[in-house]
């Protein structure tokens, strides 16, 4: 199903707008109708045909180029696929997944797959695997998120079949309605300055009924020093960690968590061979 052409007319006229045309005006009403453009950015080619993703991030451009440009919703251009000459339509998957392809010069239909690769910044992170291992998985989680504390066994299946391939970082995405994640998260960060962040993760997982005595207590439990872990938590340098996961988190797109990306690309599916299959693919990428 083709999703933006029922929305995107006013778009489109935009974007194929040349001096010789009259300009779009920038608000109006006519009869029970008003328009105002919120966006515009110019495309730079002749545009055949457009389509957006379902949640309105995404937006794809065949051009006379032989391209499709792949816009974010902001105009930031996120990069150009080379599609045959004969190509004079397209569509995508719900979320931009997939591209569909109408060839009419070669009377083909093709279906392209298409991930996005994000550079995500683990330096300082904690994690489990090789310091050096070829393949990351990085992790945004919140503690108090009942999805995230489901992960371990997945995570733990994938670090066993790639002992020496695969590294696990974990980033913090406390969620606003959470109220108890962002203490969570300082405490836990505070609990890897004295080396026992995972032993910590899996103590708040275990049990989600977040309380500050519990944190407490599992610290305490932990045996961590008490007055370092305290004075941790609260720290600069702790709470800049975390706004520092959140903002790497809203770069790469995560809107929820768990979310997962194996170097830099999202899974489309949360199982042990979807994210296998990535990894494979990632590490034969780095054999050739």
């Amino acid at each position: 199903m083709n999703y933006s052409k029922i929305f995107t007319g006013c778009l489109l006229s935009l974007a194929i707008a040349t001096q010789a045309q009259a300009a779009t005006p920038q608000e109006g009403k006519d009869n029970l109708v008003e328009w105002k453009v919120v966006n515009q950015w110019p495309v730079g080619e002749k545009t055949l045909d457009m389509v957006h993703s379902l949640d309105g991030k995404l937006l794809y451009i065949l051009t006379n180029k032989a391209q499709v440009k792949i816009y974010d919703n902001t105009g930031k251009l996120q990069g150009a696929i080379p599609v045959s000459g004969g190509v004079s339509a397209i569509d995508i998957a719900p979320q931009g997944e997939f591209l569909y392809l109408i060839d009419n010069g070669a009377k083909e239909f093709q279906t392209l797959s298409v991930a996005f690769v994000h550079t995500i910044d683990t330096s300082g992170a904690p994690f489990q695997g090789p310091a050096d291992a070829p393949v990351t998985i990085t992790l945004f989680t919140d503690f108090q998120c009942p999805y995230c504390s489901k992960m371990g066994p997945l995570i733990d299946e994938v670090l066993k079949n790639n002992p020496k391939t695969v590294k696990v970082v974990l980033k913090n995405m406390p969620l606003n309605f959470h109220k108890m994640a962002r203490p969570a998260a300082y405490a836990a960060l505070a609990a890897h300055e004295q080396g026992k962040f995972w032993e910590f993760h899996d103590r708040l997982f275990a049990d989600q009924e977040f309380t500050q005595e519990k944190i407490d207590r599992v610290a305490s439990d932990l045996k961590l020093d008490m007055d370092k872990f305290n004075a941790d938590k609260k720290s600069p340098e702790i709470l800049a960690k975390v706004e520092k996961d959140i903002s790497d988190a809203l770069k790469a797109g995560v809107t929820g968590t768990p979310t997962v990306f194996i170097n830099g690309r999202s899974p489309q599916q949360r199982s042990p061979q979807a994210y296998q299959a990535i990894i494979n693919e990632e590490l034969q990428k780095k054999s050739k």
